[in-house]
C-alpha cells in the first residue's frame, strides 16, 4: 500500500497491547517472535515481528519491538487505475514503564519508513490505581506527525499531524466479573489522502464513459469513540467476552462495531473463537461515480470511505511449554491465530467486471490474516 496511517495508531497499539493491565504491577519479562500473513482482495502482505520487554529493578521496565511488513498489490484500486507494485515497511518501537506506588508511566517512540512514507510517533499514558485496586483509570495521548511522498514525483512532499487522547476506565464489579470503558478522540490536520488514488467521473466522451481525475479530502479530520467491554469468568476457568464500539467523525462517517468471543482451557492448550460485526456509513465527499469533473469542493473514491458492512471470524489455538522452565526461560507459549474478514460493500463497484458504467455490480472483498508467534518469558 501507497500511504498509510501507521506511526501513531502502532505506538497506541505499543501501549494498549503491550502495556501493563493493572496500574501497580509491571509487565512480565518475555520475548515474542511473530510471522504474519495477510491475503485477499489481490493484496498480499507478510513479515515478522519480534518485541522483547525486560524489567530493570522493580520500577522500571522497558520495551522494544521490530516490525517488517513486504507488500505485494494488484488490489482492485490498483489494477482499475494503476499497475501492481511491491512495497516494504519498516516499523520500530521502543517504551518504558515507570511504577510508582498504584501509578504506571508508560512512553513509547515509533517511527514506520516506506519508499514514500515516513511516520514518527510519540506515546504518553498513566494509570491508576484505586479503591484497592478495584479500579484502574487510563489517561493516554499520542502525537504523529507524517510525510507523504510520491514515488513517481520528487518535488512531491507533503505533511499530517495527528493526535490522539484516549480515557479508560477498567473496574472489577465482581469475582468473577471485569467491565471496562473508554473514549478516544484524534484530530488530523495536513494532507489527508492517497496522493495516488483517483475518482471517476461521467465523461461522455470517453468510450468507458468515465473517466479519473485526482482525489481531494479536506485537510482536517476529528473523531471520536466510545466503547465498552465486559469479560465474565466461568466456574471451569474459561472466559466469555462482548465489546462494543460506536464511532463518527467530522467527515460524516458513523460506524457501530459488536464482538463476542470465548475462551476455553484445555490442558496445556487454550482455544479461542471470536465473531466481529462492523456497519459504517459513507463520508461526506464520497462517490462511486461523480456526475462530472470537479463536482464537489471534496471528493473520494477510497472504498473505506463508502457504505459497508463486514465480519471477521476469529479462532486461536495456544499451547503453553516448558512449564518447569528451562536455564533462564521460566515458560513458553507457541499461538496460531487465524482471521476470516469478509467485507460486503454497498456502493463501491467493481469495476474489473466490464458491465456498463454504473451498473457494475458492489464489490466483495474476502481475505485471510494468519499469525503465528511464540512467546517466552524469562
Amino acid at each position: 500500500m501507497k500511504y498509510r496511517r501507521a506511526g501513531i495508531v502502532a505506538s497506541i497499539l505499543l501501549l494498549a497491547t503491550y502495556g501493563p493491565v493493572i496500574a501497580d504491577v509491571l509487565p512480565d519479562d518475555r520475548a515474542d517472535i511473530l510471522y504474519h500473513l495477510y491475503d485477499g482482495g489481490g493484496v498480499t502482505i507478510d513479515g515478522p515481528s519480534i518485541l522483547v520487554r525486560k524489567k530493570v529493578g522493580k520500577s522500571i521496565s522497558f520495551v522494544a519491538n521490530y516490525y517488517v511488513d513486504m507488500i505485494s498489490s494488484a488490489s482492485i484500486d490498483v489494477v482499475t487505475t494503476a499497475s501492481p507494485y511491491t512495497e516494504e515497511r519498516l516499523q520500530k518501537s521502543i517504551g518504558m514503564d515507570y511504577l510508582r506506588g498504584n501509578t504506571t508511566m508508560s512512553i513509547s517512540v515509533t517511527n514506520s519508513e516506506e519508499s514514500d512514507f515516513t511516520s514518527d510517533s510519540y506515546s504518553f499514558s498513566v494509570s491508576q490505581g484505586m479503591f484497592g485496586d478495584l479500579t484502574t483509570l487510563t489517561l493516554a495521548y499520542s502525537l504523529g506527525k507524517d510525510e507523504v511522498r510520491r514515488s513517481d514525483d520528487d518535488t512531491f512532499v507533503r505533511e499530517a499531524d495527528r493526535q490522539f487522547y484516549s480515557v479508560g476506565l477498567t473496574q472489577i464489579m465482581t469475582r468473577n466479573l471485569i467491565m471496562g470503558m473508554n473514549v478516544e478522540t484524534i484530530t488530523d490536520e495536513g494532507f489527508l489522502n492517497n496522493p495516488y488514488r483517483t475518482v471517476r467521473y461521467v465523461d461522455s466522451s470517453n468510450p468507458i464513459g468515465y473517466s479519473y481525475e485526482a482525489e481531494l479530502y479536506p485537510n482536517t479530520r476529528t473523531s471520536t469513540a466510545i466503547g465498552i467491554k465486559a469479560r465474565y469468568y466461568l466456574p471451569y476457568r474459561a472466559a466469555i467476552q462482548g465489546e462494543y464500539r460506536f464511532f463518527t467523525d467530522t467527515w460524516g462517517i458513523l460506524s457501530h462495531t459488536g464482538a463476542i468471543s470465548y475462551t476455553h482451557p484445555w490442558g496445556a492448550w487454550t482455544f479461542t473463537g471470536k465473531y466481529r460485526h462492523y456497519t459504517q456509513g459513507q463520508a461526506d465527499f464520497y462517490s462511486d461515480l461523480f456526475p462530472r469533473s470537479e463536482a464537489t469542493n471534496f471528493r473520494g473514491r477510497d472504498k473505506e470511505l463508502s457504505k459497508f458492512v463486514s465480519q471477521n471470524f476469529r479462532l486461536q489455538a495456544s499451547y503453553a511449554f516448558l512449564q518447569d522452565g528451562w536455564g533462564f526461560v521460566d515458560k513458553g507459549t507457541v499461538n496460531l491465530i487465524y482471521d476470516q474478514l469478509l467485507i460486503d460493500y454497498d456502493n463501491f463497484r467493481d469495476l474489473t467486471t466490464g458491465a456498463l458504467v454504473g451498473e457494475e455490480p458492489a464489490y466483495r472483498l474476502d481475505a485471510g490474516v494468519y499469525q503465528l508467534f511464540i512467546s517466552f518469558w524469562f
